[in-house]
């Protein structure tokens, strides 16, 4: 197991790994189209890149002061928050292509822990840099609120799965934004290795670890899905997806 360490980001020898934002095949996911290569040429000199993360490490801790958001460039990563009573719970899960740190924006501190799931690599954007360029560059900033509005619809997501859906729906949801998230990365939308375990699924879905396993129990019962330790394979996306439809009409 990996000591618990948040990850230094200042050290210069990871320079030499630095690759351009032109060249990184993710461009089109976490930054926005249309950016002409002399604007290329000025988010690279700002940017800090592939910096490595071990699985198990801190990219940050809750109270820790805001500096930079992060670009996931490989890798997946949970958000979580510890309760007074010392329980984790689970506030998201952030993979390659996605921008993490965002949470910290309006206090200028970090309000939950970032965690590797596995070995990862990130780009930092320092964000005063980020802010300052973003002047020069309106598509920057433009693209930097289309990447906050989408969290905020994603936390109406969960909002909903919390509050009006059954076990089932549930992991059915996550199941499916699990699906068109890794295939909006060019990876298959029906197999896939999950990089959470079925604790923080749980944690995350606001259920039980004995009703995940139990739920996706059932799922592969009835033909929906394979399971086999985390590997999944989603048999049946059509029937799955229609679970979630008929949970959403019978809640509207």
């Amino acid at each position: 197991m990996q000591p618990n360490v948040t990850v230094p980001i200042t050290d210069v020898s990871l320079h030499h790994f630095k690759a351009a934002c032109s060249a990184c095949s993710l461009r089109e996911l976490c930054l926005p189209l249309g950016l002409s290569q002399d604007e290329m040429n000025k988010l690279d000199t700002i940017i800090n890149q592939r910096i490595p993360v071990k699985r198990g490490e801190y990219l940050f801790r809750a109270g820790d002061p805001f500096r930079s958001l992060y670009a996931i460039r490989t890798g997946f990563f949970k958000t979580c928050v510890v309760s007074e009573d010392g329980r984790e719970q689970v506030t998201g899960f952030q993979m390659s292509g996605e921008l993490i740190g965002l949470d910290a924006i309006s206090t200028e501190t970090h309000a939950c822990d970032a965690i590797a799931l596995e070995d990862c690599e990130v780009c930092e954007l320092p964000f005063s840099k980020i802010e300052s360029l973003s002047r020069d560059i309106p598509a920057l900033q433009l693209h930097f609120y289309k990447v906050m509005s989408r969290e905020i619809v994603r936390d109406q997501g969960v909002m909903l799965l919390l509050g009006n859906m059954r076990a089932e729906e549930r992991l059915a949801a996550f199941l499916i934004n699990l699906s068109q998230r890794l295939a909006a990365r060019g990876f298959s939308a029906v197999g896939f290795h999950l990089r959470m375990t079925r604790e923080e699924i749980g944690s995350y879905l606001g259920l039980k670890l004995e009703t995940v396993s139990r739920t996706l129990s059932k799922f592969q019962a009835d033909g929906l899905i394979t399971v086999q330790n985390k590997q999944i394979e989603l048999v049946d996306l059509p029937a799955i997806k229609r679970l979630l439809t008929g949970c959403q009409g019978a809640h509207s």
